[in-house]
């Protein structure tokens, strides 16, 4: 890596609790909150003991439950304090949130389809549109890089649409073409000092 680059290890938090249909999870920040499953405190085990033993300088997770509950073990075997960077939470669901989107997937709802058609999701009724998207979450990974510094490491426990949103961005790829990182994957990101992003590697699950 060169000197004044900084790398950002993306992990994307483990499995979370299944929903229920009628239930809907608890929102924080206008975004669906649940815990982690019992598969994902293992995969966040399993992510601990990968990460523990690299040159890590900063951790940092989102303000939803499931991304610090990942993250905890990292930090119990690194003595890191996570740091929450809203502008990473996951993208907003509008009026699918605390699990909808789950539901109408699993049931094969059309405009859920079409999410996924047209790659976007404010296909969905109050969703974010992509280029508010795209501008915080460009800001969430150059909040990483200034707090953690060139030539160092930061860990980042964040979420699955965010991955591929930064993704995209570093690669100039189709909107989805990243979007389905596996709970508890890494994928390594690069920031060069000119400030180019350069993707090092996607959904690693060797740990796993």
């Amino acid at each position: 890596m060169p000197p004044d680059a900084t790398e950002v290890v993306l992990v994307r938090h483990g499995a979370s609790a299944p929903v229920v249909p009628g239930e809907r999870f608890p929102l924080v920040l206008g975004r669906g909150d649940p815990p982690l499953s019992p598969e994902g405190e293992a995969q966040a085990a399993a992510v601990a003991e990968r990460l523990c033993a690299e040159p890590l300088s900063a951790l940092f997770v989102t303000p939803l439950q499931r991304t610090a509950q990942t993250a905890a073990p990292l930090a119990a075997r690194t003595a890191l304090e996570p740091a929450a960077i809203e502008d990473l939470c996951e993208i907003s669901l509008g009026e699918w949130e605390g699990g909808e989107f789950r539901i109408r997937m699993a049931d094969g709802d059309p405009l859920a389809r079409r999410v996924v058609d047209e790659e976007r999701w404010d296909v969905i009724p109050g969703a974010e549109a992509p280029d508010a998207v795209a501008a915080r979450v460009r800001a969430g990974v150059e909040a990483i890089v200034a707090a953690t510094g060139p030539g160092n490491v930061a860990a980042a426990v964040v979420h699955g649409g965010v991955i591929g949103e930064i993704c995209r961005q570093a690669t100039s790829s189709r909107p989805f073409a990243f979007v389905h990182a596996d709970n508890g994957s890494i994928t390594r990101l690069v920031v060069l000092g000119d400030g180019r992003w350069l993707l090092r590697s996607f959904n690693d699950v060797a740990h796993l």
